[in-house]
């Protein structure tokens, strides 16, 4: 813990400006040597006696500037909460809290809650600024209710057309801008029929989800329906993806491995598990690669990563996964030695085989290594002429080891 005194003051302003700041927040604000923020956190806070620097882009080349004025009185402008999806968390991360000193007001979700009267501890609070738009499609949920930061006065007419197209047209959406001051304003529309132009980049869309019969509702459990994957063949099917999913037990905040991709299937339901899931999927060849970047787009998760390589020479430098699945057809015991390197004592390692020389090698490493061996059969009921009889898939070995 650092023993210097605050130096790094960090002041969220509203709309309102100045008149909106405490008699704290003002005074950190007039006794900075240097004020940093945007142009209208500047515009907001003025007039200005110290000198100011406007972010550049991106933001992190001002932090050499801040940290080299360590111990000085400097102020960071930054909008409502700062460490609410704001500049707070970053700078935290470099400067020991003990010498930051912070001012947050309400909050954009803060504020949009109180505009609808909805309870925030029941809303779902996401951010789309500098993020994909798909990193919304996992929320949307029959009833939920969601705020959601935009990026830009675009943002609210693209979502409405994402939630059109899969199934949701009826949802109802408010757009609230440049909430706290005098440009305040609100429009409200459904999904189908919204067009609104002249919308302020400075808005907070919140949404109402209604979904049709035939919406594509991401469910919680594992085991996402095969049709809902992009594939060519390469796939892992539902039944065995549920229980693969169960033995490699996702945790929040965990990365995994997902060796030999294919469609990609895995290492997305391992995001899906929670939002600070992370995986990189690693497929040797370009098109599935290609294909497994479509699928995450499209189920909701696009910061998925996507390595191009045989492995296990594309492993070398990626982080250091919390879990690992070998698909593909495992028949390279190098790769097992890698991953198992790679892996911290706890980590979860699970593998899949289909053909016999697959099943021989697991047979071979849970002789050598330990850990649990289980065969899956699935069968599901097909026509058989006019009739209807039991088609079985082929059957899976699954070796699942915790390593000690």
């Amino acid at each position: 813990m650092s023993s210097a005194a605050p130096w790094l003051f960090i002041v969220g302003i509203g709309e309102d400006g100045r008149a909106g700041l405490s008699p704290a927040a003002s005074a950190a604000l007039d006794g900075a040597g240097l004020v940093i923020g945007g142009r209208r956190h500047l515009d907001l806070a003025g007039p200005l006696a110290a000198a100011t620097l406007a972010w550049p882009s991106p933001l992190s080349d001002a932090y050499p500037a801040i940290l080299a004025r360590r111990g000085q009185p400097t102020c960071v402008l930054a909008t409502g909460d700062p460490f609410h999806y704001g500049v707070g968390a970053e700078l935290a991360r470099l400067v020991p809290a003990g010498e930051i000193a912070a001012f947050p007001q309400a909050s954009a979700f803060s504020l949009a809650a109180s505009r609808l009267g909805w309870p925030l501890a029941e809303v779902a609070c996401l951010t789309l600024h500098g993020r994909a738009l798909e990193r919304v499609i996992p929320h949307l949920q029959p009833g939920a209710r969601l705020l959601v930061l935009s990026w830009d006065g675009t943002t609210p007419e693209k979502l409405a057309a994402l939630l059109t197209g899969r199934g949701f047209p009826r949802s109802r959406l408010t757009v609230l801008e440049a909430m706290g001051g005098p440009r305040e304003r609100r429009r409200t529309g459904r999904a189908v029929d919204f067009s609104q132009t002249g919308i302020d980049p400075l808005n907070t869309i919140a949404v109402e989800v209604v979904a049709e019969p035939e919406a594509r509702v991401i469910p919680l459990s594992p085991g996402l329906d095969d049709a809902w994957f992009e594939h060519d063949g390469q796939l892992t099917k539902a039944e065995i993806r549920a229980v693969t999913l169960a033995s490699l037990r996702p945790r929040a905040g965990q990365l995994l491995w997902d060796v030999g991709a294919g469609s990609g299937s895995i290492g997305i339901e391992w995001c899906l598990r929670h939002p600070a899931n992370r995986a990189v999927a690693v497929e040797a060849r370009e098109e599935r690669a290609a294909r497994i970047r479509r699928n995450a787009a499209n189920l909701g998760v696009p910061d998925l990563r996507v390595v191009v390589g045989r492995a296990p020479a594309s492993l070398a430098g990626l982080p250091a996964p919390d879990a690992a699945f070998l698909g593909g057809g495992v028949s390279d015991p190098a790769l097992v030695a890698t991953v198992l390197d790679a892996l911290p004592t706890g980590g979860r390692l699970v593998a899949n085989a289909v053909t016999l020389e697959s099943e021989a090698l697991l047979l071979r490493l849970h002789a050598e290594y330990g850990g649990s061996l289980r065969r899956l059969s699935v069968a599901r009921a097909e026509p058989v002429g006019h009739l209807t009889g039991w088609r079985p898939a082929m059957p899976v070995t699954q070796w699942a080891l915790t390593k000690p």
